[in-house]
């Protein structure tokens, strides 16, 4: 019996080969930097939707009055 011969791997084969070429080819300061600033823009989105719901909340409390 004569051994198979394939010609390529499974997709999760070429999904890891990509993967592992573009994480190669990147530049991790700038990620680094980039998920800091995406931080700290969520921090300061959650600051203002809190705020923003806080203050409609007395609103209908007055106005309910």
């Amino acid at each position: 019996m004569e051994p198979k011969i394939t010609s390529g791997g499974d997709n999760s084969t070429n999904i890891f080969l990509t993967g592992a070429i573009l994480l190669a080819n990147m530049d991790y300061s700038g990620l680094a930097e980039y998920a800091l600033k995406a931080a700290i823009g969520g921090a300061i989105w959650v600051v203002f939707k809190l705020t923003s719901d806080y203050v409609s909340h007395k609103f209908k409390i007055n106005k309910n009055d």
